[in-house]
């Protein structure tokens, strides 16, 4: 796997994704986020030339943009992964990856916000911990040092996982892997960010 950074919020990337194969596929249309990829080993990568209108289909895309009322702190705004690629780990690397562009960068602190315990447990496992914040959108937002990860509080790992299965939306089987992850506790951190190629 190779990850990519496409570029910063004011570098106006634009990037078409096919809305039947990725989540959120409109929003990586949008140039004021940054956008960082992964892709297949040896995969070509090119960002379409307006006003073509072609479609790229890289493994997995986030995209991201800096806290406007804290400059310290950079958002990772939305993450898709190709449909056929999920559950390999490809969202949360693509993430940590992010991060480590961040430190370099200057920012101090990443966040980004969850609405499932999927999501939950998989960016616990690269580093991202719940603030005990919620947006107004019933997302748990989750934070991280740009360098190294703090320390996971279980309680507040658990108490998390607890606000997300009390959710009259979350279906049984979220809910019984909720309960799954909580009983464990904290998974173990996996930091080590893939290097940008």
């Amino acid at each position: 796997m190779e990850f990519r950074l496409l570029g910063w919020p004011e570098d106006d990337v634009l990037v078409r994704l096919d809305h039947r194969a990725y989540a959120y596929a409109g929003k990586f249309a949008m140039s004021s986020t940054g956008k960082a990829v992964a892709l297949d080993d040896g995969q070509r990568f090119r960002i379409p030339e307006e006003p073509k209108r072609e479609y790229v289909a890289p493994v997995g895309i986030v995209a991201f943009s800096e806290d406007r009322t804290d400059p310290g702190a950079l958002w990772l705004r939305y993450v898709s992964v190709r449909r056929e690629r999920r559950r390999e780990g490809v969202g949360p690397r693509l993430c940590a990856f992010v991060v480590a562009r961040a430190a370099e960068r200057g920012y101090e602190r990443v966040r980004i916000a969850v609405n499932n315990a999927y999501s939950y447990e998989a960016l616990h496992k690269v580093g991202f911990a719940w603030t005990g914040r919620e947006t107004g959108i019933a997302e748990l937002v989750l934070e991280r040092p740009a360098g190294e990860p703090a320390a996971v509080d279980p309680a507040q790992y658990r108490a998390g996982l607890d606000t997300i299965a009390a959710r009259d939306d979350v279906d049984d089987a979220e809910r019984a892997f909720a309960e799954r992850k909580r009983e464990r506790g904290p998974p173990p951190v996996d930091d080590s960010a893939p290097e940008d190629t």
